[in-house]
């Protein structure tokens, strides 16, 4: 059996949901040829890096603007508009792909994969089953095309969204965002800490996704020269000069840190950890939540990120810290009240879904056997 993931490399996140349903597969020994494609750089390399590179640049320049083109987007109008931007060659290039690969079924972690899928469904050029992935805590209609056969969402708070935007039924499947078979598997608080080389006492997680973006500096400086009784792990991903300021400023501290670029090593250092200070991305609070981690929120993206941030907040998961000063007391409130952490705790596994990667990839199974659902 054949399965292509396709997806687009802007962040890390819809890479890894890819990932963990192939991971799935392969630690169960179930005999699928699964493959991960980077849409964009197959159909144009250079289309690739001008989107993708114009989209980070965005991020971390113009946030504002991104967030702004983000609501816009919400406008039926304005989606068909994007969408006559998507040329033909694109979906001749996917057409090309489709035939060379064979797959069973299409799995798409990102709107754009998607929306080609659609395109070539809609011209009678595919009739391979399609399904999308939403990897934020926040439906959007640019991830919503005619002939998709199935929406996987993050849990059945956002069913009604999705009916709201004209999906069926019958095509929502409310079964969780992936992440990888690891975090699955217990790990001692204090194991993890001894291993990190830490002390047994309470430990902050501080993450700014794969990108190392956000503020992720002064939340830092402002922890280590608090008076709060901590240690720090903090993770800058793949940005080297982040890395390079926070060792910097962890020599001048008495505070006991530990300092790591990009890792793959998250179930390690979420068990390690009493709370997690991040920026809002999809993968990251969903492994957050399957380990039941508290999360104080900084500085989301305008957009997706807000709306994760909205959501976490309204369901008792999360604290947000509008300013990098305010954390140091944020974190203060939380661990002085045993009932608003164990809250947090609880509410994160109420809506974790730690089965998701099982349970999409069985439904692809089935989906690529034709068989009931």
């Amino acid at each position: 059996m054949k399965i292509i993931a396709l997806t687009v490399s802007a962040g890390k996140g819809h890479e890894k949901a890819a990932e963990a349903i192939k991971r799935y597969y392969e630690e169960n020994n179930i005999d699928v040829d699964f493959e991960i494609i980077d849409t964009l750089k197959y159909i144009n390399p250079i289309v690739d890096k001008l989107i993708i590179g114009g989209y980070l640049k965005s991020l971390k320049k113009t946030p504002k603007l991104y967030g702004k083109l983000y609501y816009y987007s919400e406008n039926e109008d304005a989606i068909s508009a994007i969408s006559n931007l998507v040329h033909d060659l694109f979906s001749i290039k996917l057409k090309n792909l489709l035939d060379e690969k064979k797959p069973d079924v299409v799995l798409c972690t990102h709107p754009f994969p998607i929306e080609i899928m659609s395109i070539l469904k809609r011209k009678g050029k595919t009739n391979i089953p399609a399904i999308a992935i939403l990897t934020d805590y926040a439906p959007h209609p640019f991830w919503i095309h005619e002939r998709i056969d199935a929406y996987i969402i993050p849990n059945e708070d956002f069913v009604e969204d999705l009916l709201n935007f004209g999906v069926t039924k019958e095509k929502i499947y409310p079964i969780g965002i992936p992440v990888s078979p690891e975090f699955l598997n217990h790990i001692d608080k204090s194991y993890a800490r001894k291993t990190l080389d830490l002390e047994d006492k309470l430990t902050l997680l501080l993450m700014g996704g794969g990108l190392g973006i956000g503020n992720i500096k002064e939340i830092f400086e402002r922890l280590i020269y608090s008076d709060l009784d901590v240690q720090i792990i903090a993770v800058a991903g793949h940005n080297t000069f982040l890395k390079n300021q926070l060792i910097n400023l962890a020599n001048k501290s008495n505070k006991k840190t530990k300092i790591l670029g990009y890792t793959e090593n998250i179930n390690l250092l979420m068990s390690a950890s009493d709370i997690l200070i991040t920026k809002p991305g999809g993968l990251t609070i969903s492994e957050a939540l399957v380990k039941g981690l508290p999360i104080i929120l900084s500085n989301p993206i305008p957009g997706q990120e807000e709306k994760n941030t909205e959501y976490l907040l309204n369901c008792g998961i999360a604290a947000y810290a509008r300013k990098v000063e305010n954390i140091p007391i944020l974190i203060n409130q939380i661990i002085s009240s045993k009932t608003r952490l164990k809250y947090m705790q609880d509410m994160a596994r109420e809506k974790a879904k730690p089965n998701a990667s099982k349970d999409i990839a069985n439904l692809l199974l089935k989906m690529a056997k034709n068989e009931a659902i």
